[in-house]
C-alpha cells in the first residue's frame, strides 16, 4: 500500500487510509509509526549518546523486527530477558559475544533456552539470583558476568511493577553481595557490570531524583568491583500516556548522567560505562491498536451501582493487556469524529471476562471515558499501545494474535499476520513420553 502520511497522528486524521487498511487486514491490528519510533531514539540518543554513556533497548516492550532493526541502525545495545529474545536480536543482526555485550542477558532464572544460547552465542549473563551463579558453572560457562543488585528501594509506576525494595523479586538483596562476590570468584567469573533496576516511580519528578539515589549507592559499592567496567541504571524513562501529562525533562536528565558517569570513573580510578536500558519510552507513542466498533448497549442504575453505555469492540485484553492488568490509561480516539459532542462511555471487549474493560482507573473499577458517540463499524484507535502491548498478546479464547502494519516513508507493510487456528494448533501434540 503506498500514499500514505509519514506520522502515526497524520495516519489516523486519515480516515479512509486506515479504513483500507482494514480492509485488508481485518481488526484489531496494530499500526506503527517509523517517523515515531526514530524520532523516541533520537531523544535517547541525545541522552544518552556521549562517550563513556549508552543506551540499551528493554527488547520485552516490543519485539518486532522492525523495531529491533531501527535500534541496531542507531547503535542501541539490547536487554533481554528470554533465550528466545537473544536470538531475535542477533537474527537482527545484533554481535554476539561479551566485548563489548551489546546483547545483555537480565533475567532471575534460566529457563528453556536461556542457557544453551548463552554459551553457544557467548551473550553476556546479568544474574538475579544467587543460584544462576552455580547453572552457569554446571552449563560450562566461562567469562565475566553482571549482577542485578536490589538496593533495597525503588517503585514502579504502579504497584504491579515493583522493582526495588523489600517486596520486589528482581536482583539480588544489596546486604548479600559479599556472598556473591565469594561464589563468583569460586567459580572464576569477574563481575564486570553492576546493573539495579528501580524504575520510574508514580511522578515522572521521581525517575531523576531515584537516578541520583542509585547512583550515590553505586558510588559506595564499586571500589569492592575492581574489575567492574560498566554500571546499568535500568530502564523506567517515563512515558506520558495522557494528553497534557507533563514530560521529563530530558536535557536536565542528561546532564544528571553525563555527571554520574563521570563520578563513578573517579570513584572507580578507570572509565567506567554507564548504561540506561528504556523499553517502554522507545515504544509506547510508536503505535496504536485499531479496533472496529461492534454495537452499543445500556445499563440502567439500581442498588448496585450506575448505569453505563457500553460500546463493544472487537480487541480485548488478549490484544492490550495493560488496562485489565493494572488500570493503565491509553487515550482513545474515535476516528472521524473528532470534536464532536462527548459522552462518558465504557469501551469493552469481546472477551469471556468482565475485567475485559479499556477504560478503567488504577484501582480496577469502570471509569467511563468522554468520547463522541461511535455506531457500529467505526473505527477505535487506542493510543501508545507500542510498548507491552503486542508484546503481551495472548491467546485467550483461542483467538488468534492481531496483525501488525509498519507506517513509513509514505509506505505501510504488513510485517505480522493474524494468527490462524492452524498457527495456535501447531504445537498441540498427543506423543507417548
Amino acid at each position: 500500500m503506498t500514499s500514505t502520511p509519514e506520522g502515526l497522528d497524520q495516519a489516523l486524521q486519515d480516515l479512509d487510509l486506515v479504513r483500507k487498511i482494514a480492509q485488508r487486514v481485518g481488526t484489531p491490528f496494530y499500526l506503527y509509526s517509523a517517523a515515531e519510533i526514530r524520532r523516541r531514539i533520537g531523544e535517547i540518543k541525545k541522552l544518552a549518546g556521549a562517550p563513556g554513556l549508552q543506551a540499551r533497548y528493554g527488547m520485552k516492550a516490543c519485539s518486532a523486527p522492525r523495531i529491533l532493526q531501527e535500534m541496531k541502525a542507531h547503535g542501541i545495545w539490547i536487554d533481554a530477558v528470554s533465550g528466545n529474545e537473544v536470538l531475535r536480536a542477533l537474527k537482527a543482526g545484533f554481535a554476539a559475544g561479551s566485548e563489548p555485550p551489546v546483547i545483555l542477558f537480565t533475567a532471575d532464572v534460566f529457563r528453556d533456552n536461556a542457557l544453551p544460547a548463552i554459551i553457544e552465542h557467548r551473550i553476556f549473563p546479568n544474574i538475579g539470583t544467587p543460584q544462576m551463579i552455580t547453572d552457569l558453572a554446571q552449563a560450562g560457562y566461562r567469562g565475566p558476568i553482571g549482577v542485578r543488585i536490589n538496593p533495597g528501594f525503588g517503585h514502579g509506576h504502579v504497584k504491579e511493577c515493583d522493582t526495588g525494595g523489600p517486596s520486589s523479586k528482581h536482583g539480588i538483596w544489596f546486604e548479600e553481595m559479599d556472598e556473591i562476590r565469594r561464589l563468583a570468584r569460586r567459580h572464576g567469573f569477574p563481575i564486570t557490570l553492576l546493573h539495579a533496576h528501580i524504575g520510574t516511580g508514580p511522578e515522572i519528578a521521581e525517575f531523576q531524583t531515584n537516578i541520583r539515589r542509585l547512583v550515590e549507592f553505586f558510588l559506595e559499592l564499586i571500589p569492592d568491583y575492581p574489575e567492574a567496567a560498566a554500571v546499568n541504571l535500568g530502564g523506567g524513562i517515563p512515558h506520558p500516556y495522557r494528553p497534557g501529562a507533563p514530560r521529563l525533562d530530558l536535557e536536565e536528565c542528561a546532564r544528571v548522567l553525563h555527571r554520574s558517569q563521570a563520578s563513578l570513573s573517579e570513584r572507580a580510578g578507570r572509565p567506567i560505562r554507564l548504561e540506561i536500558e528504556p523499553g517502554r519510552y522507545f515504544a509506547a507513542s510508536g503505535a496504536a491498536l485499531i479496533t472496529r466498533v461492534c454495537g452499543l448497549k445500556s445499563t440502567r442504575t439500581n442498588a448496585k451501582g450506575p448505569g453505563q453505555t457500553f460500546v463493544l469492540v472487537d480487541a480485548g485484553f488478549c490484544d492490550l493487556v495493560r488496562p485489565a492488568m493494572y488500570g493503565s490509561y491509553h487515550h482513545m480516539e474515535v476516528l472521524g469524529k473528532g470534536g464532536g459532542p462527548e459522552e462518558p462511555l465504557v469501551v469493552a471487549g469481546p472477551l469471556c471476562e468482565s475485567g475485559d474493560v479499556f477504560t478503567r482507573d488504577a484501582a480496577d473499577l469502570i471509569l467511563p471515558r468522554p468520547l463522541p458517540r461511535p455506531a457500529a463499524g467505526d473505527l477505535i484507535a487506542i493510543r501508545d499501545a507500542g510498548a507491552y502491548g503486542e508484546a503481551m498478546h495472548s491467546n485467550y479464547n483461542s483467538i488468534g494474535r492481531a496483525p501488525q502494519v509498519w507506517l513509513d516513508g509514505g509506505r505501510t507493510r504488513l510485517i505480522s499476520r493474524r494468527e490462524t487456528l492452524d498457527d495456535l494448533a501447531r504445537s498441540e501434540c498427543d506423543e507417548e513420553i
